[in-house]
């Protein structure tokens, strides 16, 4: 007998080892689904927040998210509802199974499921049914793979990133997201309760579609909460009274160009982290669409802002809207756009002329008609201001004497300067003339933000970036530091466009020719910033101005980016700050190459008015200014004699009428000089 029960114990044991054995052998074969589901692309700001996410196949929004970013009350009530053995059990619970089988029995429906938190993962990623039999079998054993293969933590990963949540929601991150507009790693108990019961029926439990039946379904899950003592009763009536959330949020949009451009740039990355800030980039997202609204009909507009001292973009707006239902092309991220960038360039000019020791901006320089063969520059304005001080020439923004300068430094210089600087000109038809200050070459607005970064630094190149990690770079310099400090303290002496307080922005505005692109460029001690208008395809505003359009919109961007603006840098000790008298002799006025063509010192000269000027006649007649006369004089107003005989440098010529008028002045020696103006 004895014998008997013992080979009994033995083929026992044997029949318990073998079937042991099968079960870890018919584990061990299974053939896992892939674990490594397709995600959502995002793209996040400088501390973390989402700016942009992508969807994934059919239009899903699955995003990862890790258990260490979910909210611990959230993850508590998740495993006490719907699988309170979770941490204990090998992937099936037994224990579980016997209990649901049992109340189906004896009550006659289900009661609880005994599916746990493993199983429905094995679900989720394979997408099985849940009621036949072959299919609750595969999941037993799918689940006892991934216990065995996969740590708990990882299970509960692999459930909050599949969780359907309703609609095209799946997991924790996508449904918290769109129903609170917020990450999961704070959650109320309120909210956690909803998620928590969402996946059983994600649609027919929608709180946007049912919202009765959804606030019944979190009702039952704090009550088990409640029971397993997950959260205090008064946690549950402040939950009780919450509102349901009935409406999805939409996904963050925001940086869209940028967003693109970073996933063409890296399309295999899942997270690209850029510099931007997202409360910044909003704001001035906002700004953009108000902008247009008020400008009027296929309008768009771009800004860039950026730290000068450490190089990083913090708002990029490459449209007033992203789509272009309202006809403004919104796709086109005109942050990029090589266009035509009027008065912009001129700082630059100046710079090297400051460099070069061709001028001072105290020097004076001539503002009156010039040819270089078949070019003629022309003021915007169409008038000439005789002599001019350097740095009115730029504060005016006038088109001949930086054009002289130009002419002095070279145009191929000039261009050398600007691709040393970051920028990547392009010239119509390959060979840069004369016109290129005065926006004959095509640039983007990044580039001249990276332009103007520069003055702010001392004149080095400040190489901009907008991603993380960041490249180190050695800076060039572009001009000496006294050179940049001249310009920011020409520039920021701006008078501020009509409406804004003058708060010493740096600024610099330009118009293309054809008025087709409007520009506004400004600097502070800590940042720069750009803003273009114009219509994308390049058709012409007309009447638009940057000083009337884009300066606007500069200066409120920059209330908007801080309350009070940072201090320029003081003068470098090496700076030269002196009064016209008291600059060196050769220094006292421009000549360069066109002084072979200007009237010689002792040569006759109406000094006044300047030719093109338009003046307002007084009552006594137009005052008329001679140098280097032999007396006496005789004046002509349009052909006619008008003064004969006269003894002065200084005389007053009685004009007939309003418009254009021709004056000529003869000495005794016979020599004679002419200037045309208009009388207003």
């Amino acid at each position: 007998m004895r014998l008997w029960l013992a080979v009994l114990l033995v083929g026992g044991l044997l029949f318990f080892a073998g079937a042991r054995d099968t079960l870890d052998r018919w584990i061990n074969e299974t053939e896992l689904p892939p674990l490594l589901a397709e995600t959502s692309v995002e793209v996040l700001d400088r501390k973390g927040a989402l700016l942009r996410a992508y969807t994934v196949e059919d239009g899903l929004w699955r995003m990862s998210a890790a258990v260490d970013d979910v909210d611990p009350t959230y993850l508590a009530m998740l495993v006490a509802y719907e699988d309170a053995r979770f941490w204990q059990h090998q992937g099936v619970d037994f224990k579980a199974f016997m209990r649901a089988a049992w109340q189906a029995l004896t009550q006659q429906r289900v009661v609880s499921g005994g599916s746990t938190l493993t199983m429905q993962v094995a679900r989720l990623i394979e997408d099985s049914g849940t009621g036949a039999w072959a299919g609750k079998l595969r999941q037993i054993r799918v689940a006892l793979a991934l216990e065995k293969r996969l740590s708990k933590t990882e299970i509960l990963q692999l459930y909050l990133t599949h969780a359907p949540f309703g609609g095209n929601l799946e997991g924790i991150r996508a449904a918290t997201l769109s129903w609170f507009g917020k990450e999961p790693h704070r959650l109320t108990p309120a909210e956690s309760a909803l998620l928590v019961a969402l996946p059983q029926s994600p649609n027919a439990r929608r709180p946007d579609r049912h919202p009765e039946a959804a606030q019944a379904a979190r009702d039952r899950v704090l009550y088990v909460a409640e029971k397993k003592g997950v959260l205090t009763e008064d946690d549950v009536q402040a939950a009780h009274i919450t509102p349901i959330a009935q409406t999805r949020r939409p996904f963050p949009v925001l940086a869209p160009h940028m967003a693109d451009r970073a996933r063409q740039q890296d399309p295999l990355a899942q997270r690209h982290h850029v510099t931007l800030d997202l409360t910044l980039q909003k704001s001035l997202e906002t700004l953009a669409a108000q902008a247009v609204q008020r400008l009027g009909r296929r309008l768009s507009v771009a800004m860039i802002v950026a730290d000068h001292e450490s190089g990083e973009i913090l708002a990029s707006v490459g449209s007033a809207g992203f789509g272009d239902g309202d006809g403004r092309q919104g796709f086109i991220d005109m942050t990029q756009a090589k266009r035509s960038p009027g008065s912009t360039l001129k700082p630059l000019v100046y710079g090297l002329s400051f460099d070069q020791g061709l001028v001072h901006p105290e020097s004076l320089i001539s503002d009156r008609p010039v040819h270089f063969g078949r070019y003629a520059p022309q003021n915007f304005d169409g008038q000439f201001r005789g002599d001019v001080r350097v740095r009115e020439a730029l504060a005016l923004s006038l088109n001949i004497p930086v054009v002289l300068l130009t002419d002095e430094i070279g145009p191929a210089n000039l261009m050398v300067a600007m691709r040393r600087a970051g920028l990547r000109p392009e010239v119509p038809g390959g060979a840069a003339g004369l016109a290129v200050a005065l926006g004959g070459v095509g640039v983007s607005l990044e580039e001249l933000v990276s332009l103007y970064a520069m003055f702010p630094q001392g004149g080095e190149a400040s190489d901009l970036t907008w991603k993380y990690p960041k490249k180190t770079y050695e800076k060039q310099r572009i001009i000496s530091r006294s050179a940049a400090w001249h310009l920011g303290d020409i520039l920021s002496e701006i008078a501020p466009p009509v409406g804004a307080a003058r708060s010493g922005l740096a600024y610099k505005t330009g118009t293309s020719y054809g008025h087709r692109d409007t520009w506004a460029l400004g600097f502070d001690g800590r940042h720069v910033a750009g803003v273009w208008i114009g219509r994308p395809d390049g058709t012409p505003v007309p009447g638009a101005f940057g000083a009337e359009v884009a300066a606007p919109v500069l200066f409120e961007l920059f209330q908007r980016l801080k309350p009070e603006l940072d201090p320029l840098s003081p003068p470098p000790p090496e700076t030269l700050i002196v009064s016209h008298g008291q600059l060196p002799e050769p220094l006292k006025k421009f000549k360069g190459r066109q002084a072979v063509f200007e009237p010689a010192s002792e040569s006759l000269e109406l000094a006044f008015p300047p030719q093109g000027a338009r003046l307002s006649q007084g009552e006594e007649g137009v005052v008329v200014k001679v140098r280097n006369a032999a007396f006496p004089l005789t004046f002509l107003a349009n052909g006619q004699p008008v003064l004969t005989n006269m003894r002065r440098s200084e005389v007053r010529l009685p004009m007939d009428g309003k418009g254009q008028a021709t004056v000529t002045v003869i000495d005794a020696t016979g020599r004679s000089d002419q200037v045309t103006f208009w009388v207003d």
